[in-house]
């Protein structure tokens, strides 16, 4: 049973994740020939406070820019 899982930061719509959750699931359908059922995939969505890299966070980032 595949698993994919992706982390995004906080800020998209409904619409797009899960649009985003139908590529992926049928990327795995057509990659791995499995039925459906079989198939899982999660998104995890991150408060852009609670992620950083370099030691900047990603809310940071943005009132910088």
């Amino acid at each position: 049973m595949p698993l994919v899982e992706i982390t995004l930061a906080q800020k998209r719509e409904p619409e797009v994740i899960r649009e985003l959750l139908r590529s992926v699931h049928d990327a795995v359908k057509a990659a791995l020939s499995v039925p459906d059922e079989k198939i899982r995939v999660v998104v995890r969505e991150v408060p852009s406070t609670h992620w950083s890299a370099g030691g900047v966070t990603l809310a940071e980032r943005e009132e910088r820019a």
